[in-house]
């Protein structure tokens, strides 16, 4: 059994839906106290009347300033920040040849640069919590996998890495712990109008032969929060079905 996160304080960037969703709802079922940050205010009024313990506040993540307001936010609210999920993140597809300066500064802004400033905002309130919790949603996509179209995205997800492993290390002292979830193909809202045909082709690539969850993200994330995740910093758990294990289509046929 594991210690009760009741009434922790929790962030959770990009919180409104897919995945953040799916972390808040775990959290929230957890007896924490959430607070969703996103920039589509409908989406966000939404989950948090879905969600019971959830608010919300509208900001942009890739400015000091919207991190700022989240952080104060949070500690307004919540009396302070036990951890943070860094999950805001955009997955536009561009060819490398088509792609432009503003295709690259919109994508590394939001996925890479928000995830540390939004980190770097929450510091001093996880630090006076004890037992802080920074929790990365990074991808299988850059850090393992290529996907054509994603190079810009790809980068961003490796780089999150980067940051993961260094700021687990600088953080260390003040208890903060830094981890990062790489999710595979993921059942989402997006996923869900991609049309029956392409998920069946996704599902055929994956051992478990099925897509996964927003609630076995959560789950994961959930873990890592907790007090026996405790002395686990700087790592990364794969939750893919095992889509990356085979060497060749070939190896799911035996």
């Amino acid at each position: 059994m594991f210690t009760p996160l009741d009434g922790r304080s929790v962030v959770v960037t990009g919180g409104t839906k897919g995945i953040g969703k799916g972390i808040a709802a775990a959290f929230a079922g957890a007896g924490a106290q959430v607070l969703i940050v996103g920039r589509d205010e409908a989406a966000a009024e939404q989950t948090a009347a879905e969600l019971p313990g959830v608010s919300y506040v509208l900001a942009d993540i890739s400015r000091a300033e919207g991190c700022a307001t989240v952080a104060a936010t949070a500690v307004e609210r919540h009396g302070g920040i036990d951890v943070i999920c860094a999950n805001a993140g955009i997955f536009p597809s561009v060819p490398l040849a088509a792609m432009t300066e503003a295709d690259l500064d919109e994508t590394l802004g939001i996925n890479l640069k928000g995830t540390i400033l939004s980190v770097q905002a929450c510091l001093p309130a996880l630090a006076a919590s004890g037992r802080g919790r920074v929790v990365v949603t990074s991808s299988i996509t850059g850090p393992i996998t290529g996907f054509p179209g994603w190079s810009h995205y790809g980068a961003s997800k490796a780089g999150q890495l980067g940051f993961v492993r260094t700021a687990a290390i600088e953080l260390a002292a003040q208890r903060i712990t830094v981890n990062a979830v790489l999710p595979g193909n993921i059942m989402t809202e997006g996923l869900a109008g991609m049309g029956e045909e392409y998920l069946r082709s996704m599902e055929a690539v994956i051992p478990l032969g099925r897509l996964g969850t927003v609630a076995e993200i959560g789950s994961t994330c959930l873990f890592l929060a907790t007090d026996e995740a405790a002395y686990i910093t700087g790592q990364t758990i794969v939750v893919d079905g095992g889509q990356v294990l085979p060497e060749s289509p070939a190896a799911l046929s035996v």
